[in-house]
């Protein structure tokens, strides 16, 4: 799974997460991406699972480009832990979606082969997605 090789901070703040996305809105690389339409927290294990689907979808046939890296620490706690003692140690890394936000960018053999990867892996996301195609 992903995440960041060295930090300048070590724990981050919980973050607001209104707006749409400004960055990562346009496909880049591929012909077809999964622009997410939900907002939130996309941890490392859903990108992963999500980015196993698309190459197997696709027979090892095509590129794929993830677009959405998980840089923000998520700390937890104990179960059964008092209240105080300072904040818990970082959990995961998530990264943060918004609106519009490309997840991952694909280019394959032929559409209906990389429509079907792409479905797979939007059925392995915590959000609603669409399909987007370069014009």
């Amino acid at each position: 799974m992903q995440q960041p090789k060295r930090r300048k901070y070590r724990k981050d703040f919980r973050g607001k997460r209104r707006g749409l996305s400004q960055r990562g809105s346009d496909l880049n690389f591929g012909e077809y991406g999964l622009k997410c339409l939900g907002r939130g927290w996309l941890s490392a294990a859903q990108i992963e699972a999500g980015r196993r689907a698309i190459t197997n979808g696709l027979k090892r046939k095509g590129r794929v480009w993830i677009r959405a890296f998980p840089d923000k620490p998520v700390t937890s706690r104990v179960a059964g832990q008092r209240m105080g003692q300072g904040k818990g140690d970082i959990d995961r890394y998530v990264a943060v979606v918004k609106p519009g936000k490309i997840i991952y960018e694909v280019v394959g053999p032929s559409e209906e082969v990389v429509r079907d990867a792409l479905k797979k892996a939007a059925d392995k996301m915590p959000y609603k997605t669409k399909i987007v195609k370069r014009d």
